[in-house]
């Protein structure tokens, strides 16, 4: 586990044992050094006190080049088992006697050093100078003792030092286990206040204050927050409650004008049925008798009455168009709709392909681009193909060199079907007005026609989520875009 992981109670003991082991750690070592420091300073000045006895007691040995005497004067150095070599040296340099007296030569200097006590190669030497009174010099005196003492005083020192360490560090654990609660108390009663209320998304807990320090002011901020979410939750609630009433009268209304909405369709289809049944019979009854009437009786009409049948005839066929074009209308709001992927490129073709079957004499150039699918229901979409390249193919009717084309373009990210000509063309003054019902641009003179067409596949184009739209200019051709 990372030590970012560990829980608060033992990140807080680790700290203080580390903060109390490192001032321990430096004091200890400070109190090792002073020790050394001070001890290598009592052992030169106890070794300078030694050499100065024995250079005022070597004195009449020097003088009269007694080298028993001196010999015994050294002997004493055996007494301080840290004594390692001792010599008396005359005033030419010459060495008079040695301490051991068979000393080996890397414990005696062949010639006395400088005057002065200090330490060189693992041992403590001292050169005394040996004179008598205001005399001159008489030789030199020299001692050398071992550095053990400095070792086993390092030794005990470091020994006590570890030893107080590991004491202090053990009250130190002791203390911080007992006092980090302190710390950590507050700060786990938040944490456990804060996983309650998280995981029952209850708001009416509240963490326990301690203290008036900075944690119990964080306790105070934390207990607020609650508050304020408690009172934001219940008048939630309060508003979900209201909402909730809201939508379900909002959904009883719904209901019932979608009842209301059933019932008036039915007196649709009633409606429906009662003027495709009930009005096409006269109409047929009228354009039958006049047929009849201009078969049988031409001769004793006249071109006037002639003349004036067939424009009975005219207007009863119309009529009996214009009822069908309603009639596919309302079918075509009320149909249910089956969504499927599309070839709208073999479907324009075979709409293509009947339009010029039924009008031999109007050929028309239809560009029919390759690839062109969609999402929708089939029935539906052959009818928005056929009104808007039949109404290509008449609006081109005056054209020498007549074209309709159907592609498709990226706009936007998305896919825009477009069906263009070079017919008649409109006047966008007047735009607004192509996709209603029974909204015409021209005339019937000009180009036949219900205006029902256009409002057919704009209903279509909005029952699939789409818009269609359309540009032009008079006499330089139509463009209808489409989305699905």
């Amino acid at each position: 586990m990372a030590i970012r992981d560990w829980p608060i109670k033992r990140k807080l003991t680790v700290i203080l044992l580390l903060i109390s082991g490192l001032v321990l750690l430096l004091t200890s070592a400070a109190f090792v050094t002073y020790q050394v420091i001070t001890f290598r300073q009592t052992m030169r000045n106890n070794l300078a006190t030694r050499a100065r006895i024995l250079a005022a007691n070597s004195t009449a040995a020097l003088a009269f080049a007694n080298e028993a005497d001196a010999t015994e004067i050294l002997a004493a150095l055996k007494y301080d088992p840290h004594m390692i070599a001792g010599a008396l040296y005359l005033a030419d340099g010459r060495v008079l006697a040695t301490y051991p007296a068979a000393a080996a030569a890397d414990l005696i200097p062949a010639a006395p050093q400088p005057d002065g006590n200090r330490f060189e190669e693992g041992r403590l030497v001292a050169f005394t100078p040996v004179a008598q009174g205001e005399n001159a010099r008489l030789g030199t005196l020299f001692i050398a003792s071992d550095t053990q003492a400095v070792s086993d005083a390092i030794r005990l020192s470091a020994i006590i030092a570890i030893v107080v360490l590991a004491i202090a560090m053990l009250a130190a654990y002791a203390l911080a286990a007992a006092l980090q609660g302190r710390i950590s108390a507050p700060i786990l009663a938040l944490a456990e206040t804060a996983t309650a209320a998280s995981t029952r998304q209850d708001y009416s807990v509240r963490a326990p204050k301690f203290g008036e320090d900075e944690l119990g002011m964080l306790t105070d901020a934390f207990n607020q927050m609650l508050g304020r979410i408690e009172e934001q939750k219940k008048e939630l609630q309060q508003h979900a409650k209201i909402l909730e009433q809201r939508v379900a009268e909002r959904t009883g209304e719904l209901e019932k004008r979608a009842a209301e909405l059933q019932a008036a369709n039915s007196e649709l289809d009633a409606f429906a049925y009662s003027v495709s049944h009930d009005l096409r019979a006269p109409l047929r009854s009228i354009d039958g008798f006049s047929q009849v009437l201009l078969e049988d009786y031409a001769t004793q009409l006249g071109d006037a009455g002639r003349d004036s049948l067939q424009r009975v005839r005219a207007a009863s066929q119309r009529m009996a168009t214009l009822i069908d074009d309603l009639l596919k209308l309302a079918r075509v709001t009320r149909a249910e709709m089956r969504t499927e992927q599309v070839d709208l490129s073999g479907m324009a073709r075979e709409v293509v392909a009947e339009i010029q079957r039924t009008a031999a004499d109007h050929q028309v150039e239809f560009v029919i681009a390759h690839g062109l699918e969609a999402q929708g229901d089939s029935r539906l979409l052959r009818v928005v193909l056929d009104n808007l390249l039949r109404n290509g193919w008449k609006y081109t009717g005056k054209r020498p060199q007549p074209r309709v084309e159907f592609t498709a373009i990226n706009e936007n990210g998305g896919r825009v079907f477009v069906i263009k000509d070079n017919g008649a063309g409109f006047d966008m003054r007047y735009a607004d007005k192509l996709f209603g019902v029974f909204q015409r641009l021209h005339s019937a003179a000009e180009f036949e026609g219900t205006g029902v067409g256009l409002a057919t596949v704009r209903r279509i184009i909005n029952r699939h989520g789409g818009r269609i739209w359309a540009q032009g200019a008079v006499d330089q051709g139509a463009s209808f875009y489409f989305t699905l």
